[in-house]
């Protein structure tokens, strides 16, 4: 069943190295990786204290590399809402990058609020912020004894954090509701790392059955980096070389990031008869759930193809018409391979198909890695460039003797452009 086609006119980011769409997408092009080392004080205790090794690492991590967010607090301006500023200040920086990635979104459509008939779907998992730990941590140390309460809670911990933090799962969509004149509603939704195409399935549903007109959906992800750095390395998930290598037969799992990502989203008729930029057209989207399988980080095939080709049977289109693919592509040898024979089947009529993904190039963003796969999919749409993978110059195996072809260089993109 051939759906309303959707039209992405608007874009939003806080990502590693990159605020703004346009740098992210310069940054892809270009090649460059924005993995780095902790940024001092991010742990909030000493380096050492957390450092283990790969023989010896309970509750201890091996690497500290990862795709940070720095230099926010430069661009950031909470007085630019319909919200006081000193209620926004007090919040983890993860609400203050829903409200900079929602808000460039709607920039870039030319919507200012209010806006009675427009919505946010927001992914985010209801992992740990590092406010909402320093919150817990302080209402923990003050309910010690004098002695330990005076030893241990010293310095900025004396100051209570704001009780809000701890609602960091559903708050910031709703509050960027508020602070961004959003009238059609605003909610949170947690379908681990696919939650970003989630929301932007669910916002494709509310523009096809009209209860709204303009739609923002993405991801947030911004965990207390030394909770997944420890919770990665006990999954025995985390590279150990840490370097993120999507496809390459070498690779030994993933390197996690943080960040946000947002798209604005109309129908395709509204936007051309309203003259909004189109940086893209969504024609189907495809939802599958694997069920019980070999569990968190062994993916099942048969899920992923289910959910493919219902994406292009709700599309009307043929997989080989394709002639890019942006994956999940983690850089875990189990996952990707899984994702190689997935892909391989849905393709096979293909004859050239060029595969790549963007966590090479700022790690595995969890929630928000759909949101930042897509916005490399769109910069690649403008530009009619197809970006390389970094460090896939030897694809593993499982794709030898398939149509799918690892971009190891960056090619202009001739022909029709389908993503």
């Amino acid at each position: 069943m051939e759906c309303e086609p959707i039209a992405v006119v608007g874009r939003g980011c806080v990502l590693p190295g990159a605020l703004d769409p346009d740098t992210f997408w310069d940054g892809v092009a270009e090649g460059r990786s924005s993995l780095v080392a902790a940024p001092e004080g991010r742990w909030r205790l000493p380096r050492r204290w957390a450092m283990g090794s790969v023989d010896d690492h309970l509750d201890r991590t091996w690497t500290d590399v990862g795709g940070y967010v720095q230099g926010f607090e430069s661009v950031f301006d909470p007085s630019g809402f319909r919200i006081p500023p000193e209620r926004i200040l007090s919040l983890d920086p993860l609400f203050h990058w829903v409200l900079y990635g929602v808000g460039q979104a709607l920039a870039e459509a030319g919507r200012e609020g209010p806006l009675p008939r427009a919505g946010l779907v927001l992914g985010n998992l209801s992992y740990p912020t590092p406010t909402g730990a320093a919150f817990a941590e302080h209402v923990w140390l003050s309910a010690q004894r004098p002695p330990v309460r005076d030893a241990l809670l010293t310095g900025e911990r004396r100051e209570r954090p704001d009780a809000r933090n701890r609602f960091s799962s559903g708050l910031p969509a709703r509050l960027a509701a508020r602070a961004l004149g959003l009238g059609a509603g605003a909610w949170s939704l947690d379908a681990a790392c696919a939650s970003s195409l989630y929301a932007v399935k669910l916002a494709c549903d509310r523009l096809h059955d009209g209860t709204a007109d303009l739609m923002v959906a993405g991801a947030v992800s911004r965990a207390d980096p030394l909770y997944l750095h420890v919770g990665f390395c006990g999954l025995s998930a985390t590279s150990r070389t840490g370097r993120s290598r999507p496809f390459h037969r070498e690779a030994d799992g993933l390197v996690h990031g943080e960040g946000a990502g947002f798209v604005a989203l109309t129908r395709l008729s509204e936007a051309r008869a309203s003259g909004l930029p189109v940086l893209g057209v969504i024609r189907g989207v495809g939802l599958s759930n694997d069920g019980r399988g070999a569990g968190l980080i062994s993916p099942a095939e048969e899920g992923q193809v289910r959910a493919m080709r219902l994406a292009y049977a709700r599309a009307g289109v043929a997989p080989e018409t394709v002639s890019l693919v942006e994956c999940h592509a983690t850089g875990t040898p189990v996952g990707d391979a899984v994702e190689a024979r997935a892909t391989a089947r849905v393709f096979a009529a293909g004859e050239d198909v060029p595969i790549g993904s963007v966590k090479s190039n700022i790690g595995h963003l969890l929630a928000s890695a759909g949101a930042a796969g897509l916005l490399k999919v769109l910069g690649a749409l403008r530009t009619g460039i197809r970006p390389a993978t970094l460090g896939a110059g030897r694809p593993l195996d499982a794709l030898a003797g398939t149509p799918l072809r690892v971009l190891t260089a960056p090619e202009r993109w001739e022909g029709r452009r389908r993503a």
